[in-house]
């Protein structure tokens, strides 16, 4: 009779930490859904102020940023923030000038809020007891905003270009190789994405393909063993305090029999890169940690096919 207590005991406080779990995984997306709604409405204030000046392309940008969907908004709203970061605002209205400044802050602001909101997610996504038990239910997973952040909201925005190309390296059975990083600036925020890297000044797409693969992977790939470019994403991203306007152009290659070799990593990489692994399409999928692109687990199947010339715009 006291065993069974026990166990009835033991479940009682299994069950109530289980929901404790669930109860605050909930409040997390509740208060991620929220934050979002923040962000957007300090963008669309921005936008008004922004119309206010009267300036025809800053209007234009404006008006892109807000009809743009989520996936695009990143881009659309870090193009009129550069375009903001270009403005002479001695040239403004003293109200009017207040008014943009603070706008761009409440921007900061709520940017930070959300990005907060969206790492505490999904650290608790990311526990073992949330995937086994799916308590994270049928919630989407939530991303975070790149947006330029200056220093303060009078300062320029600078945006780095960064063109690259990138590896999608597979091996027979269609698996993908990714790494697993960090921003130096945000260590706490783990990411995975594919083979690839920066171009160099003269060189074409194909030999950077070719460079960043041996480099990161210790593979010798031949160039005609690279197919495409077949997808093209531009993103903006911050690393390591430094915010980057990037044009990546995608190329994949199949590799058998190969053992990745890490050794050929640069200082930063060996800094901010802790792992790797081969994952199958099935498992980015069901997979609630951050993959870039985002839209990797949908395409990964398309690329088993003879490529039909064209390149994609992916996010």
């Amino acid at each position: 009779m006291t065993a069974g207590l026990v166990v009835v005991f033991v479940a009682l406080l299994l069950a109530a930490w289980i929901l404790a779990i669930a109860n605050r995984l909930d409040r997390l997306h509740v208060r991620t859904d929220a934050a979002w709604a923040a962000l957007d409405a300090a963008l669309a204030r921005r936008a008004v102020v922004v119309r206010a000046l009267l300036d025809p392309e800053l209007s234009a940008a404006a008006s892109r940023a807000e009809s743009s969907s989520r996936a695009d908004r990143e881009l659309a709203e870090n193009e009129l923030s550069a375009l903001l970061g270009a403005l002479d605002r001695s040239s403004l209205a003293p109200a009017l000038a207040a008014e943009l400044a603070d706008a761009e802050e409440r921007v900061v602001l709520a940017r930070r809020v959300h990005n907060d909101a969206v790492r505490d997610t999904l650290l608790q996504r990311r526990r073992r007891v949330v995937r086994w038990l799916r308590l994270s239910g049928t919630a989407p997973q939530p991303s975070y905003f790149e947006i330029a952040e200056p220093a303060s909201p009078a300062e320029v925005v600078t945006l780095t270009p960064r063109p690259s190309a990138r590896v999608v390296l597979l091996d027979p059975s269609g698996r993908v190789l990714l790494f697993q990083g960090f921003d130096p600036a945000r260590p706490h925020e783990l990411f995975w994405f594919t083979v690839g890297g920066g171009v160099e000044d003269g060189e074409e797409l194909r030999d950077t393909a070719v460079r960043e693969a041996f480099e990161e992977t210790g593979v010798k790939l031949a160039p005609e063993a690279l197919t495409g470019p077949v997808w093209r994403r531009r993103t903006v991203f911050s690393f390591d305090g430094t915010t980057f306007d990037a044009e990546e152009w995608f190329f994949f290659a199949t590799v058998d029999g190969v053992e990745i070799d890490t050794s050929g990593f640069n200082d930063a990489e060996e800094h901010s890169i802790s792992s790797f692994r081969w994952w199958t399409a099935e498992e980015l999928a069901a997979t609630d940690e951050t993959v870039y692109p985002v839209q990797l687990a949908e395409l990964l199947p398309t690329l088993s096919g003879e490529w039909d010339g064209e390149i994609r715009t992916i996010r």
